[in-house]
């Protein structure tokens, strides 16, 4: 079935345009929520790129309608992936990254649902290619998630130990993933699996962060770690901010 996406929002950086992240939001939600916040914070050199889920039917809400990146029927491992839903996101991300300056380092955020299609993204990126089997274009400097989980995980370690490149992209590849311990909408244990599964398929440059007792939400301290973190490893100019 022919999904049409939401409407997208674009934040403009206030300084030099060194990065571009594409940021997606969770279940139900839209791309105006999170460009209100992300305009607020002290990343000027960053173009955040805020698209919108299409609406679809969710299995997890008995096939009720709304915005989704792709459907989902419970959040666990043994969950069945709906593949083409993960592929369609993901295209649609790479799509709104192919026009970007080539000297713009490229990134990739989300919450919930929407860390869950940022992180596939990223196996997509070391993999060379979709679910499908079609090349994906885009090279990623950075991928952030927070209090998401990982899609079609149970085939990802024995794709990437049999390809050198897939190996050697995943090595390299900067990932922040960060999960409350309090979350009860994406259990801490699936964050915590994850980042697990991930680091045993071979992304090394990986960085998981625990909040003890936030819900499913997040909090100042949380967007000041992944304002750290993103001012480093996509070296923007500016300064770095003292941790909490």
């Amino acid at each position: 079935m022919a999904l049409e996406f939401g409407r997208t929002h674009v934040v403009r950086p206030k300084g030099k345009h060194q990065a571009t992240i594409v940021w997606l939001h969770g279940l139900g939600d839209k791309g105006s929520s999170w460009s209100q916040l992300l305009e607020t914070l002290p990343l000027p050199n960053i173009k955040w790129i805020c698209p919108t889920a299409p609406t679809r039917p969710v299995a997890l809400f008995g096939g009720f309608p709304c915005t989704a990146w792709f459907d989902v029927g419970d959040i666990s491992e043994e969950s069945p992936d709906d593949l083409e839903g993960l592929d369609a996101a993901a295209s649609h991300v790479a799509n709104l990254l192919s026009t970007e300056p080539a000297d713009i380092k490229l990134g990739i955020g989300g919450f919930s649902m929407g860390a869950a299609a940022a992180i596939y993204s990223a196996s997509c990126r070391v993999l060379g290619q979709y679910g499908n089997g079609n090349l994906y274009p885009i090279n990623l400097s950075a991928v952030v998630g927070l209090s998401g989980w990982l899609p079609c995980s149970r085939s990802l370690r024995n794709r990437i130990t049999v390809s050198h490149e897939a190996a050697r992209r995943a090595a390299s590849l900067p990932m922040l993933l960060c999960h409350g311990s309090g979350d009860d909408v994406v259990a801490y244990k699936h964050g915590e699996k994850s980042a697990q599964t991930l680091s045993s398929a071979g992304f090394r440059n990986l960085t998981f962060k625990t909040y003890n007792g936030l819900g499913h939400y997040t909090i100042p301290e949380e967007m000041d770690v992944v304002c750290n973190w993103l001012t480093v490893v996509l070296e923007l100019d500016g300064l770095r901010l003292v941790d909490r």
